[in-house]
């Protein structure tokens, strides 16, 4: 049996290429990337024992190993922060005896406030399960329509997998599921993760389970969003950790360009015009 640290493993070594290690074409391989053999010489560790730990049969590498995975598979920093975390809950350092249960969803009265000061951006808080805990009018105001905010705990995860409507407002549909699919093994805590993980599995289908084998960070890229109303509006999304006691952060969406900064202006006017006239 596997386990999110082999899986890991295995997932960033088929993604890497050859090539770009100055590695000879031996001819056709029998998987993409890089052969055990390849990374294990790269690691400084045996074949042997790289096997066991991709296939679940070594749970506890040392550190030293873990360092030496890292500089073998040219891992980023956050990508070996993800597998010092991989790590942990494989090994059993994460607590797993408690049963699942959900996320504290209560957002600080400071928090709040600073939502209030950002307004009239769009800017939320949530906790990585993808959870809407607070948010900015501004905010509202582009999802608007698409039926994220209808739901009583808006959860932009449960969107993206189960809500068709969610595969025509993000046309890059597998790039938000891969990242909210990511962002579950950074959750407020093992056990809420897993929690909603329980939750959501039998509704979400093979999209969602694919995607939590994966363990790939995936690329930071512009979120793309057709809104009914605006069009194609283009934003960079900035990421700010709140206190680890928190366990949520705050998303502030940023017009990528001057044709979604004029189309949310005219979303705000338009807004503004209806209120006018029913007053």
């Amino acid at each position: 049996m596997g386990t999110p640290l082999g899986d890991f493993v295995r997932a960033k070594r088929d993604s890497l290429r050859p090539e770009s290690f100055g590695l000879p074409d031996r001819g056709r391989r029998r998987s993409p990337g890089l052969t055990r053999a390849e990374v294990a010489t790269r690691s400084g560790i045996s074949v042997e024992y790289l096997t066991r730990i991709e296939q679940g049969r070594d749970r506890n590498p040392s550190q030293s190993v873990l360092h030496a995975l890292a500089d073998g598979l040219s891992l980023d920093a956050g990508e070996r922060d993800h597998l010092r975390y991989l790590a942990k809950i494989t090994g059993g350092a994460c607590p797993g005896h408690r049963p699942p249960a959900p996320p504290n969803r209560e957002v600080r009265p400071t928090v709040r406030e600073t939502l209030r000061l950002l307004e009239p951006a769009a800017a939320f808080v949530t906790n990585r399960l993808g959870d809407v805990l607070a948010h900015t009018g501004g905010f509202e105001l582009v999802m608007s329509g698409i039926g994220l905010l209808d739901a009583d705990v808006p959860n932009l995860t449960r969107y993206v997998f189960t809500d068709p409507r969610a595969r025509t407002v993000f046309p890059d549909w597998d790039q938000v599921a891969d990242e909210q699919a990511f962002d579950l093994w950074l959750g407020p805590s093992a056990e809420s993760s897993e929690w909603f993980r329980v939750q959501l599995a039998p509704v979400a289908g093979p999209e969602f389970t694919r995607r939590l084998q994966q363990h790939l960070p995936p690329p930071q890229v512009p979120l793309r969003l057709d809104h009914p109303a605006a069009g194609e509006l283009r934003w960079h999304r900035e990421k700010l950790e709140l206190p680890s006691t928190d366990a949520q952060e705050l998303v502030v969406l940023l017009p990528a360009d001057e044709a979604t900064a004029r189309a949310v202006e005219r979303l705000r006017h338009r807004r503004h015009g209806a209120l006018r006239a029913v007053g």
